[in-house]
């Protein structure tokens, strides 16, 4: 082989080494960066949080926040239904106030309704036995006529509870009687008790309506 060639040969062979060396130089350059891009990544980095709300700064986690809110979002739709079912419950107070109320004033305008529909008839014997006393002089049949009357007044009130208070002879009772005024009593026995009554007392189904009026002995 001529010197020349063997200085080509020489020469070819230190470039495959050349180029060899090289190529591992840059695959271990690459692999070092590649190490250090890792390494630097914020995955890899101790201590680091990553917050996913875009919303929220800094490094918190959003697991405790999120927990957090949702309680108190719990509480505050509780709250609301109990306001909403204490409305509620007002409301239906208030109305029953005005019904009860507008019941209690009908009531009372048509409580005496049926009473008066029944006194009507006596008042028509009145007038019966007005005409009577202006057109005849017999005093018997007039007298008959008035007495009708009175008895059935006097009926139709007991029919609807009334009844009388009989006070004569009683033990004066300041519950039942009220004293006009006091007379020495004609006999014994009568003092401390009715002698006499001015205006009769009534109780309407037990209970009193007016108390009598009386004169007491003493």
């Amino acid at each position: 082989m001529s010197s020349t060639g063997h200085f080509v040969h020489e020469m070819a062979v230190g470039s495959i080494l050349d180029n060899r060396t090289f190529a591992d130089n840059l695959y271990k350059m690459a692999e070092k960066d590649m190490k250090e891009e890792t390494k630097n990544t914020p995955e890899n980095n101790v201590g680091f949080d990553i917050n996913t709300d875009e919303n929220q700064s800094g490094t918190t986690h959003l697991n405790e926040p999120i927990g957090e809110d949702s309680e108190l979002e719990r509480l505050k739709n509780e709250l609301e239904e109990e306001k909403d079912k204490y409305l509620r419950k007002v409301a239906e107070f208030d109305n029953f106030k005005r019904r009860s109320a507008k019941e209690r004033m009908e009531l009372i305008q048509t409580a005496g309704r049926d009473v008066i529909t029944e006194l009507l008839d006596v008042l028509d014997d009145c007038d019966r036995a007005q005409k009577q006393l202006e057109t005849s002089d017999d005093a018997a049949a007039i007298k008959e006529g008035v007495m009708l009357v009175f008895n059935k007044l006097r009926h139709t009130l007991q029919a609807r509870g009334v009844k009388v208070m009989e006070t004569v002879s009683q033990e004066f009772n300041s519950d039942l009687h009220e004293a006009i005024t006091e007379i020495p009593a004609p006999t014994e026995e009568l003092k401390g008790k009715v002698v006499d009554e001015v205006v009769k007392g009534y109780y309407l189904n037990d209970k009193i309506i007016r108390h009598a009026k009386v004169v007491v002995g003493k």
